[in-house]
């Protein structure tokens, strides 16, 4: 098995560390991440500026690929020009922090797993829900186990797994759920603040506005100690709106 591993958090971050030391004991694994963070850039392709890749190595070791480009770009790149074969799966993280109702709309690490689905491979999106994770080891146990599972029950193409974890020890984990995206969004705004020159500048500020008390949505799942799996796919078509327009005879009104 060969898994193609990137993330949003960078491919210094201790996440993505840990995910490729733990797949490497079932598959041969190729590491392709952005250079700096790119957290919240969505599937953003870089298309006006060229890309750079370079060898990256930890403590004189090689690690993997860097690209100066966004999450969306390592999957692309990795699987076009670095790899010599396409992966049989893909995964994104482990996050630093949680990607679950409408954070998946905006997250990076997201976007790296949906444009590998885009190319019809198997991909699963992992995150802890802490900024500043304790526990990874539970995470790779799920990782380990998904990627098998995954292949063999023949993940439908053009979905992706978005997987999200409580950072808690792994006695304090109640259970995996299988789960729907959640509705909780951002109250957030740019807060007005005033540099050292007199300037003014913009700060994105907030809190998450929590509206899920179901067990089975990502949110409330992880925030009570469950493993959130859910499925995700990047027809964003509202079929029950377009059954519904079906009876306005659009086409005869233009």
């Amino acid at each position: 098995m060969k898994i193609l591993i990137s993330n949003d958090d960078g491919i210094n971050s201790r996440g993505i560390e840990s995910l490729a030391e733990a797949l490497r004991d079932i598959a041969e694994v190729v590491v392709v991440a952005p250079f700096t963070e790119q957290s919240a850039v969505g599937h953003a392709i870089t298309m006006k500026i060229p890309l750079r890749v370079t060898e990256h190595y930890k403590n004189g070791t090689f690690f993997g690929y860097a690209v100066d480009g966004t999450p969306a770009d390592c999957i692309k790149i990795g699987i076009r020009n670095i790899l010599s074969s396409p992966p049989d799966i893909v995964f994104s993280g482990i996050n630093h922090g949680p990607n679950t109702a409408i954070n998946i709309i905006y997250s990076g690490t997201i976007s790296a797993a949906r444009e590998a689905a885009i190319m019809d491979i198997p991909a699963i999106a992992i995150s802890v829900t802490s900024h500043e994770p304790k526990n990874f080891d539970y995470a790779n146990k799920i990782a380990k186990k998904l990627a098998v599972f995954a292949l063999k029950n023949h993940l439908q193409k053009g979905t992706l797994l978005n997987v999200n974890v409580p950072d808690v020890p792994e006695n304090n984990i109640r259970g995996v759920l299988l789960t729907k995206q959640g509705k909780s969004k951002w109250d957030d705004i740019y807060e007005q603040r005033i540099d050292p020159y007199g300037k003014k500048y913009y700060w994105l500020t907030g809190k998450l506005k929590e509206l899920d008390n179901d067990l089975l949505t990502d949110q409330f799942a992880v925030k009570n100690n469950y493993v959130s799996i859910t499925p995700i796919h990047f027809d964003l078509t509202d079929y029950k709106t377009f059954n519904e327009m079906k009876n306005w005879n659009i086409e005869q009104y233009f």
